[in-house]
């Protein structure tokens, strides 16, 4: 089986610029991340929905909800009913 060097590394990198563009490299890196880490995480069995809890700040909880209040426009002359 051969060995990967230092010098087969470079020529694939180069490769893959030349293909994709140095404005794409980004993107291509962050999707290939997102999917080894998504990949991983089903393997061993984590679901993300346990460890994202929604927190409530300090802010959120001494907050009283504001009193709800409804106008009730007053009649303004005679109905506008006409036959």
């Amino acid at each position: 089986m051969p060995n990967i060097g230092p010098l087969e590394i470079i020529i694939v990198l180069v490769i893959v610029l030349v293909i994709f563009g140095p404005k794409r490299l980004p993107e291509l890196g962050r999707s290939m991340g997102r999917g080894m880490r998504e990949f991983k995480d089903s393997i061993t069995g984590k679901d993300d929905d346990d460890d994202k809890k929604p927190e409530i700040t300090a802010s959120q909880q001494q907050s009283p909800p504001a009193p709800h209040t409804t106008e009730v426009p007053e009649p303004t002359g005679a109905p506008t009913d006409r036959p």
